[in-house]
């Protein structure tokens, strides 16, 4: 229960951390990928918050039944948090993914499979701060999710060093394109 609570409380945290932007020293300094412009309209403001609230919310009912669970002390962060994405994807039409950067193929799933995914893993990899294109299926987003020497021992198994590595997150969503002028 001990591990269970500080896994929570740890997730929680960064959670809370990350909307307030004091995710840590080390993060802190780190510059943000990209500066967010202000909403420009209610109904873009309505949608962000909607969206961040979903993500809390799911997390913290994810953190809640998988982590304070005494009969399944074997939960993964980051398989519960994939709760957390379908009910993104269910709600929103949101798709989230973990991708395999410069990590094992520890789940299948997480290979890049798109064009958009395996040219993100080229440029995580190559330290690129994120990613995107737009196509026929909307907009796509890949930002890094830094593996710590502790996350090593699950994501890469024949590892020579203890340097962090990258993994990904994508990020999709419908785009309607802004409607071009015709003269």
């Amino acid at each position: 229960m001990k591990r269970a609570t500080l896994l929570a409380a740890l997730l929680l945290l960064s959670l809370v951390s990350i909307i307030h932007g004091t995710l840590g020293e080390e993060i802190a300094q780190r510059p943000p990928m990209v500066k967010l412009d202000p909403p420009t309209s209610l109904g873009e403001a309505r949608a962000r918050a909607q969206l961040l609230h979903e993500v809390v919310h799911g997390t913290l009912q994810v953190m809640h039944r998988d982590f304070f669970d005494e009969e399944n002390i074997h939960a993964i962060p980051s398989a519960s948090l994939e709760d957390v994405f379908k009910e993104v994807s269910r709600s929103y039409g949101v798709e989230i993914k973990w991708l395999n950067v410069q990590t094992d193929d520890v789940n299948v799933d997480h290979r890049p499979e798109s064009d958009f995914e395996k040219d993100a893993a080229r440029k995580l990899a190559a330290g690129e701060p994120f990613t995107e294109a737009i196509d026929d299926d909307g907009y796509h987003f890949a930002g890094p999710i830094r593996l710590a020497s502790q996350c090593l021992k699950c994501h890469l198994k024949t590892r020579t060093s203890t340097e962090d590595r990258t993994a990904g997150l994508v990020i999709s969503m419908p785009y309607l394109k802004p409607a071009t002028h015709q003269r």
